[in-house]
């Protein structure tokens, strides 16, 4: 597993109060090809039923970056809702974001973590990901 490292001047936080709920939510609904047209109301309950992940600039607080992950912390998680702000690409921070993400959940010896992506794939092979060995075996509900 690759441990990119955080840029110097942000920290990872997983504390929920520090998340700004309307940025999340606008860059989600506005900025993210899978999440368009997501309701407040909708984000505001994903939050709230996950854990959530926040790159921020440690000067400001301002948020920088974003992910969720839906899990029992036993034997499953997903990896979800990756955003790192167009101002601040180019600098890392998603790959230090999904690196701390699987250093988080490491302890809980999960079996499975799953993502989807459509553009990122070298973003979350860095960190060890890899296609699916055997897509037949995976039926979903709700296909888009």
């Amino acid at each position: 597993m690759s441990t990119e490292p955080l840029p110097d001047g942000y920290e990872i936080s997983t504390d929920p109060s520090r998340l700004d709920v309307a940025r999340v939510h606008r860059w989600l609904s506005e900025d993210a090809y899978w999440a368009l047209g997501r309701s407040r109301e909708k984000q505001e309950a994903a939050i709230a039923g996950s854990l959530n992940f926040g790159v921020y600039d440690s000067a400001s607080g301002e948020q920088a970056a974003y992910a969720r992950v839906v899990t029992d912390r036993a034997t499953f998680a997903w990896l979800c809702d990756v955003y790192v702000d167009p101002a601040v690409r180019g600098k890392g921070l998603g790959g230090a974001l999904v690196g701390a993400v699987r250093a988080h959940l490491e302890p809980f010896g999960l079996r499975r973590i799953l993502l989807a992506t459509a553009d990122a794939h070298e973003v979350y092979a860095r960190q060890g990901f890899e296609p699916l060995a055997f897509p037949q075996k995976w039926m979903a509900l709700g296909q888009q």
